[in-house]
């Protein structure tokens, strides 16, 4: 008998296709048994259970296919399975930890899908988006260099009528050299302090005065600047669904671990260093 993990599902499906077509004998139900080995049984539940987590191309395969191949991998899994007989304790610990996660899992999708109502997600966006003041958004060039001298040397060419881009290829010792030296279009507190302050102090044309950051010395022109309109509700409206479930779920689990006695050991009171030991709980 050969076992087929999930990872190879898609050649188990593959390999059904020589099988005939199922026939429906009988209505099924979650408790329907469809196999059994050494005793146990696999009902129509446990292949619907496992198609359920697989990966969504695989769950676009066809019924009889899946049929075929969820069960040869449920048969060859109890199979083995009967053959460890009693979990030892490092698989336990793995099966606890496994069921935690998957109740946890399950208890984060309930919350999730009934945290996001039409109404709410109206609510954070006019709260977000719609009644928020526009926010400016500029578009400048920098001329980068290493010394306050070199700035002042650009800035006076500049002043001569050098042509900023040319300049800026020629001088600048920042990525946006080659292109000009232009940054394209950014809001507030994308650029460090120093520079934003000089391109709020700008009008559109106009080259500012070198101006030194952790970068080095700028000499930075103001292409042109405008106001942020809001995006649309539809654009956000997968972003705010997201946040709306994040809050959802970690309001939930704050309310659910204030309802409980909760103690927990801190770095203060155990070597944590038993979590890089292999061999430390060795049966």
């Amino acid at each position: 008998m050969r076992y087929i993990s999930r990872p190879a599902l898609a050649l188990a499906c593959g390999i059904s296709l020589a099988f005939p077509a199922l026939t429906q004998a009988q209505e099924v139900t979650a408790d329907t048994v469809v196999a059994t080995v050494g005793g146990v049984d696999i009902t129509a539940g446990h292949l619907h259970a496992l198609r359920a987590q697989l990966p969504p191309q695989y769950q676009a395969l066809p019924d009889n296919q899946l049929y075929v191949g969820l069960l040869e991998q449920l048969v060859q899994q109890q199979a083995l399975a009967q053959e460890m007989g009693e979990p030892s304790a490092t698989v336990q610990r793995i099966l606890d930890n496994e069921i935690r996660a998957l109740f946890a899992s399950v208890i984060i999708g309930e919350v999730s899908e009934t945290a996001v109502t039409d109404e709410k997600l109206r609510e954070a966006y006019e709260t977000q988006f719609a009644q928020g003041e526009p926010e400016p958004e500029y578009n400048a060039s920098h001329i980068l260099v290493d010394s306050q001298e070199a700035a002042e040397d650009i800035k006076r060419l500049l002043d001569e009528g050098t042509d900023f881009a040319e300049l800026a290829r020629a001088r600048s010792t920042g990525p946006s050299g080659p292109n000009g030296g232009e940054l394209g279009w950014f809001g507030p507190g994308m650029m460090v302090p120093p520079f934003e302050e000089a391109v709020t102090g700008l009008v559109a044309g106009e080259v500012s005065e070198p101006v030194q950051t952790q970068f080095g010395w700028h000499v930075i022109k103001l292409n042109d600047s405008r106001l942020q309109e809001p995006p649309s509700f539809e654009e956000v409206a997968g972003e705010l669904e997201g946040e709306l479930q994040t809050q959802a779920v970690q309001a939930y689990i704050e309310e659910t671990l204030a309802g409980l006695e909760v103690t927990q050991k801190g770095l203060d009171e155990i070597d944590p260093s038993f979590l890089s030991n292999p061999g430390l709980f060795e049966e």
